[in-house]
C-alpha cells in the first residue's frame, strides 16, 4: 500500500511516499522549492524581460509569490489576474484592484494576448511530482491515498481581522476534538471557510483516490511526537518554528492542553523563550500574544508542565528552529525532533498519522508502520514493482 504524503510550506515543499512494505526509513523522499518559491522566480524572470502577466489557477501561499507581484507593479508592468488566483494576494478583491491588478473572468483571461505571460497559481500539482517519480521508475497509479498540508489563514469576513479568525479557528477545532489531527478533513469535509484548503481539493480533482488536506503546523507537530525520546514523555512542549509562523502546542494525556501562534518575525529567542515558558506554567493570556500582533493563545489545562526535569524542556522542528539553538545555562534547553531521522519530513509523518486518523480502511497497516512494525525486513529494491 501506497500513501503520497507533500507537506507544502514557504521554502520547500517536502514529498514522502510511504510504502507499508518498507521501513519508513526507507520510503521515497524529495525536498523541492515550495510552488511560491517556483512563482516568484517565474515573476521575476517576466519582471526581468518586461512581459506583462496573468494570475490565473486557484488560491495558493502567498509570501514570495506576492512580493514578486508587487515588485512586478512597482517595475510598472501589467499584472492580470482571476478573482481566485487574486486571493491568493489579499481576500478583498477591491484591495487587489487597489494595487494594481486588473482583475478578468476566465473567458476575458483566455482573450489576452499571446504576449502575456500566463502563471498558474496552485499549491498542489500531482502530475508533476508523479512525472518525477516515474522517471525513477516509481509509479504513481497504485495510491491508495494522498496526503497534502498547506497553511491556511481562512477567509475572514469584511471587518473581522484575519489573526483573529484565524486563532478562532484553532481554538474551535480543538474544542471540538482535542487531537492534533482535528485540523485534517477528508476533501469533502473541508470548511468553506478554509479557501486554500478547498483549493488544494480544486487541484487535485482527477486523482481518483481518497485525499486528506491539513494544516501545516499541526502535522508537523504531530509528526515530531514520533521521535522516541518525544514519544517517551507524557506531557510535552513542542514548538514549530516556521519561516512566518510560529505555532506552539502543550501536550498530554488529555490531548491539547494550551497552544499560541505568532508571527516568527516578531520574536526573537528571549521572547519566544518567555512564551513558551508561559505556556507551560499556564499564565499566558491572549490578550498578550494578539496585542504583540500574534494570533493568540488558549490554556485549556490549568496544571502546569514543569520545565527544568528530564533531558529538555522544549521540543523544536521547523524550517527556523535554529532560533532556539542551546544556548548554555539559563536559557531552556531544546531537543531538535528527528522523527525517523528526518526533521524535513516530520510534517509527512503527521500527515500520515492523521491519514490513519481519518481513513479506516488504511489505519491499521499505517499505525503498524509509526510504531515500528510495518515492512521490517523488505529491502526497498524487493518492494518496487
Amino acid at each position: 500500500m501506497k500513501i503520497l504524503t507533500v507537506d507544502i510550506g514557504t521554502g520547500t515543499q517536502d514529498v514522502f511516499l510511504y510504502d507499508s512494505r518498507l521501513d519508513i526509513e526507507n520510503g521515497f523522499k524529495l525536498v523541492l522549492p515550495s510552488p511560491t518559491m517556483m512563482v516568484h522566480r517565474r515573476i521575476k524572470e517576466a519582471t526581468r524581460r518586461g512581459d506583462p502577466v496573468l494570475l490565473a489557477g486557484v488560491t495558493m501561499g502567498g509570501g514570495p509569490s506576492s512580493w514578486a507581484v508587487e515588485a512586478h507593479l512597482k517595475a510598472g508592468y501589467a499584472v492580470y489576474a482571476t478573482p481566485e488566483a487574486a486571493q491568493t494576494l489579499d481576500d478583498d478583491l477591491e484591495h487587489v484592484r487597489d494595487l494594481g491588478v486588473v482583475l478578468l473572468s476566465e473567458e476575458e483571461a483566455r482573450a489576452l494576448p499571446d504576449s502575456v505571460r500566463r502563471i498558474e497559481f496552485r499549491d498542489f500539482d500531482f502530475p508533476a511530482l508523479a512525472e518525477v517519480f516515474e522517471r525513477f521508475g516509481v509509479p504513481l497509479d497504485d495510491l491508495a491515498a494522498v496526503a497534502v498540508a498547506v497553511f491556511d489563514h481562512g477567509a475572514a469576513p469584511p471587518g473581522v481581522s484575519d489573526r483573529q479568525f484565524r486563532f478562532d479557528y484553532l481554538d474551535r477545532r480543538i474544542r471540538q476534538e482535542n487531537r492534533l489531527s482535528a485540523f485534517a478533513y477528508r476533501a469533502e469535509n473541508v470548511p468553506a471557510i478554509m479557501t486554500r484548503l478547498q483549493a488544494v481539493v480544486d487541484s487535485a480533482r482527477g486523482v481518483d483516490v481518497p485525499l486528506v488536506v491539513m494544516d501545516t503546523a499541526p502535522a508537523a507537530v504531530l509528526g515530531a511526537t514520533f521521535d522516541p525520546r518525544v514519544a517517551a514523555r507524557e506531557r510535552v512542549l513542542i514548538a514549530n518554528v516556521g519561516n512566518f509562523h510560529t505555532l506552539a502546542f502543550r501536550l498530554g494525556p488529555e490531548g491539547v492542553e494550551g497552544v499560541f501562534e505568532h508571527h516568527t518575525g516578531l520574536v526573537d529567542r528571549p521572547k519566544l523563550e518567555s512564551l513558551l515558558r508561559a505556556l507551560a506554567d499556564g499564565s499566558l493570556t491572549h490578550e498578550a500574544v494578539f496585542g504583540d500582533h500574534g494570533h493568540g493563545a488558549l490554556v485549556y489545562a490549568k496544571r502546569p508542565l514543569s520545565l527544568g526535569e528530564g533531558e529538555f524542556d522544549v521540543v523544536v522542528t521547523g524550517p527556523r528552529r535554529n532560533l532556539l539553538r542551546p544556548q548554555g545555562k539559563g536559557g531552556l534547553r531544546p531537543y531538535f525532533a528527528v522523527p525517523f531521522g528526518d526533521m524535513m519530513l516530520a510534517g509527512c509523518f503527521g500527515l500520515l498519522a492523521a491519514v490513519a486518523d481519518l481513513l479506516p480502511e488504511v489505519a491499521d497497516v499505517v499505525r503498524a508502520s509509526l510504531q515500528g512494525a510495518g515492512g521490517a525486513g523488505t529491502p526497498p529494491w524487493e518492494a518496487v514493482d
